[in-house]
């Protein structure tokens, strides 16, 4: 049986705005709750000023609660700020009160978030939406498709997936803006052509900023390492192996000291305390380029439960940029850290939220 998503990219899109908002406000009043009912004037006029839609819920009792609809075949988060203001002036200009919402063909989950964050409604003809009134009381979510479904082949993809990708973000983060695009394919060791794919999706995205043509001038890296996580993972995107130090956690760190040739970096629980304790680390999580040769070493014995080391080997070198050394050992960048922790096992997401606190309140110890 195939899923609602493939089922979406089976049928034709919408293509006129007419559609789009049609498609969206149908799937919108097939959830609303019993009694309530929707009804739209397309195209209208407020103070001499057209207006996409004017969306009118009506609640059992006869209350009403309107909006103010921006329809857009396409949208980015960078787009949104812009169309916000917009509807904003119109509700100026319309007697009552009526609330913002947008409505397109696919909003992507940073879009969605970003509208949620301004308590703005909004919904899709995947069947994404968030419609919220305060007076009468109405609240109206589900959930439709992760990614557009009807996205042609021949596009990018939204996603900061691979090793290229992963180098860009890394020097975002740990670089202090301003930084040409250039300069910031030389930090990163990425290709000239993966560094401004990755710029263009993140500036989609929101989450930097960039001048025309010229240098990028912030970056959000909070939600940029939120937003790394969904498509890097310690263990998604590693290949990693269980193992056991008989003598605990001391005793493989004294090996670690003593390694000879052996290529490491030390993240998660014990990376992270050095900066912000959380609790007395329990397991180990240690970057190595071949797993055999690191567990022989250090004397681990690989396995199925019950382990209290964790080796990853993979194809992101980047790990192991911008190591930091302490007492003998060495650790992962305090960015990688953070995106270790976010996707990690056990309590790792909630060290992870720990350590991001500790870097927003001392960026200049860890960002260059």
């Amino acid at each position: 049986m195939r899923s609602p998503s493939q089922l979406l990219a089976a049928s034709e899109p919408p293509q006129r705005k007419t559609d789009v908002l049609r498609s969206a406000f149908a799937l919108v009043s097939d959830r609303l709750p019993s009694g309530w009912s929707v009804a739209l004037v397309e195209e209208d006029l407020v103070a001499d000023r057209r207006v996409d839609a004017v969306a009118e819920f009506q609640a059992p009792g006869g209350a009403k609660a309107s909006f103010l609809v921006e329809v857009k075949r396409a949208v980015v988060t960078s787009n949104l700020p812009a169309i916000l203001d917009q509807l904003k002036s119109f509700r100026r200009h319309l007697a009552g009160e009526a609330e913002p919402m947008v409505v397109a063909r696919y909003l992507g989950p940073s879009a969605r978030a970003w509208l949620e964050e301004r308590g703005v409604s909004y919904a899709d003809a995947t069947g994404n939406m968030f419609v919220l009134r305060d007076r009468p009381a109405l609240f109206v979510r589900d959930r439709g498709a992760d990614h557009d479904p009807w996205r042609g082949p021949g596009r990018p993809r939204g996603t900061l997936l691979g090793p290229p990708a992963a180098r860009v973000v890394r020097a975002l983060l740990d670089f202090r803006p301003p930084m040409t695009v250039p300069a910031l394919a030389r930090r990163s060791g990425a290709s000239t052509g993966a560094t401004y794919r990755v710029v263009d999706f993140l500036e989609q995205e929101a989450l930097l900023a960039r001048n025309p043509r010229g240098p990028v001038t912030d970056v959000n890296w909070r939600k940029l390492l939120e937003r790394w996580s969904k498509d890097y993972g310690f263990q998604s995107s590693n290949t990693v192996g269980g193992y056991l130090s008989l003598r605990g956690l001391p005793a493989l760190l004294d090996g670690l000291r003593a390694s000879s040739g052996l290529r490491y970096a030390l993240t998660g629980s014990l990376a992270a305390h050095r900066m912000a304790p959380y609790a007395p680390a329990r397991l180990a999580m240690v970057y190595v380029d071949d797993l055999g040769d690191a567990a022989s070493q250090l004397k681990l014995r690989p396995v199925d439960s019950g382990a209290n080391v964790l080796l990853a080997a993979g194809d992101y070198d980047v790990v192991f940029e911008r190591t930091v050394e302490d007492d003998g050992l060495t650790y992962v960048a305090p960015s990688q850290v953070a995106v270790d922790l976010l996707t990690g096992p056990g309590r790792s997401p909630a060290e992870a939220q720990a350590l991001i606190e500790w870097m927003e309140t001392n960026e200049t110890a860890w960002r260059r």
